[in-house]
C-alpha cells in the first residue's frame, strides 16, 4: 500500500486548517502558520504533487497583488462505516468531510463480521466506483463496542456476539488498499461532533450515545481522549444498582440494563402483557413484538406507562452523569441516538437531575443539549477518524 500523507508538521497543520476551515488564501495560510514564504511554496508544492492540495482560484483582495485559495483536492475521497443496531450504513465524502453519497441497509450483526464487514466493503467499492477513484484516500469505521484501536479490533462485547478481536480494520484495508481506523461509535460520534456539530466550538465536552449499546465519548483539549488501553467512556456497565435486573454482559444493576434500547422495550412488554398500558398492549396484539419506536410513539402520545419507563431511565443516566460532570467538568454535555418522540421527557429529566445534584461550579453554565446532526455523527466522525490518521505528519 502507497502511503500519502504529509511529511512534516507543518504539512499536517496546513491539511488540517483546509479540511477544518474550507477553502483559504495563501496569505491567511502564512499568517497561521507564520513560515517563510519561500518553505510555504515548498510545502504547499509537495503537497499538490501528492494530489492532497490544490488551488481553487482568486481569494478577495487584501489590497495589492490578489492571492489565491488553497483547498484540499478534490481526489481526496474517504469512506466512513457506522455498523449500528440493525442498521450498516457507509458513506463517502470530500477532503472537508461533507457527506457526498451514502447508502444504508439494515443488518443483523449476529450474522458474523465476516458477512457485515464484506458488506460493507461492498458498498465501499460501489462508491469508489461510482465516483471514479482509483483508490479511497482512507475508510474510518464505527462499531457500537469496544475497540482496541491500536490493532483496529472489536473486543467483546454482547452488542457484537461472535465479533471478538475480528481484524476489522486488516480486512478492509487489505480488501480496499487504503488505511482504515475503528473504534467504538461514541468516540466516533464525538469526534463528528466536534467537527461538525454543536461540539465545534468547545474543547472539552461530553458525548452521550444512547441506544441498545450506551457509551460515551469525551473530547479533552480539543483532542479525542481514549484513556491507556482505549478504554475510556465506556459508561454502559457502570453498576447504578446491586440488584437491579441482569445485563447482557453477565452483570446485574449495569446502566445499559436499566437505559439501554433492549431493556426499555422489555419494560414495555412486561407492561402491555400486565395490562397496564392499552397502547403498548394494542401494539403487542398488532405486531407480536415491540420496538423502542413503538415505546417513543406510546409516551409522545400521553401514555403514561410509556412516560413513567422513559423518565425513569433518564433519572438513572442523569444520576450516572452527575458524576461524570463533577469529575470531569465538561464546558457542554451532548446528547444523541434517542428515538425522536421521546427526547424532550428524556432531556428534561436529565438536565433537573444533574442540575440538581452537581456542584454550582461544574455546572453553572454547563448545557445539556441534544445532537444536531442526528445520524450524520457517526459518518462525519468516521470520515474524521480516519482523516486524523492521514493527516498526521509521517
Amino acid at each position: 500500500m502507497t502511503m500519502i500523507g504529509p511529511e512534516n508538521a507543518d504539512q499536517a497543520r496546513l491539511l488540517r486548517l483546509l479540511r477544518d476551515d474550507g477553502p483559504r488564501s495563501r496569505v491567511e495560510l502564512l499568517d497561521v502558520l507564520g513560515l517563510p514564504r519561500a518553505r510555504f511554496g515548498a510545502e504547499v508544492d509537495r503537497l499538490a504533487a501528492q494530489d492532497l492540495v490544490e488551488t481553487a482560484g482568486p481569494a478577495a483582495s487584501r489590497g495589492g497583488r490578489r492571492s489565491s485559495l488553497l483547498r484540499i483536492a478534490g481526489r481526496v475521497r474517504f469512506g466512513a462505516v457506522a455498523v449500528g443496531e440493525g442498521r450498516l450504513e457507509v458513506a463517502l465524502t470530500d477532503g472537508e468531510l461533507t457527506i457526498i453519497n451514502r447508502y444504508a441497509e439494515p443488518v443483523d450483526v449476529r450474522l458474523g463480521p465476516e458477512a457485515v464487514v464484506g458488506r460493507a466493503v461492498e458498498l465501499l467499492a460501489k462508491l469508489q466506483a461510482e465516483a471514479g477513484l482509483a483508490r479511497l484516500t482512507g475508510v474510518g469505521v464505527a462499531l457500537p463496542a469496544p475497540v482496541a484501536v491500536r490493532e483496529g479490533n472489536p473486543v467483546s462485547s454482547p452488542a457484537l456476539p461472535g465479533w471478538h478481536q475480528f481484524p476489522v480494520r486488516g480486512t478492509i484495508a487489505a480488501e480496499l488498499g487504503c488505511p482504515v481506523q475503528v473504534d467504538n461509535d461514541a468516540n466516533v460520534m464525538a469526534l463528528g461532533e466536534h467537527h461538525a456539530g454543536t461540539g465545534r466550538a468547545f474543547d472539552d465536552f461530553l458525548y452521550v450515545k444512547l441506544g441498545s449499546a450506551i457509551g460515551c465519548g469525551l473530547v479533552h483539549g480539543g483532542a479525542l481522549y481514549r484513556g491507556a488501553s482505549s478504554g475510556a467512556g465506556d459508561v454502559a456497565h457502570l453498576q447504578v444498582s446491586e440488584d437491579g435486573p441482569l445485563c447482557g454482559c453477565g452483570q446485574t444493576g449495569c446502566l445499559e440494563a436499566y437505559c439501554g434500547n433492549a431493556a426499555l422495550v422489555r419494560q414495555a412488554v412486561t407492561a402491555a402483557r400486565a395490562g397496564r398500558s392499552t397502547a403498548l398492549g394494542d401494539r403487542l396484539a398488532e405486531s407480536g413484538t415491540l420496538t423502542i419506536d413503538d415505546v417513543a410513539a406510546a409516551a409522545t402520545g400521553g401514555d403514561p406507562t410509556a412516560q413513567t419507563m422513559v423518565r425513569a431511565a433518564a433519572r438513572r443516566l442523569g444520576q450516572v452523569l452527575v458524576s461524570l460532570v463533577s469529575f470531569v467538568n465538561p464546558a457542554i454535555v451532548i446528547i444523541g441516538g434517542a428515538p425522536l418522540g421521546i427526547r424532550p421527557v428524556l432531556l428534561a429529566e436529565i438536565r433537573g437531575v444533574v442540575y440538581r445534584r452537581s456542584t454550582p461550579l461544574a455546572t453553572d453554565s454547563m448545557p445539556i443539549v441534544l445532537s444536531d446532526l442526528d445520524d450524520r455523527a457517526a459518518l462525519v466522525g468516521a470520515a474524521r477518524l480516519i482523516s486524523d490518521q492521514v493527516f498526521a505528519a509521517r
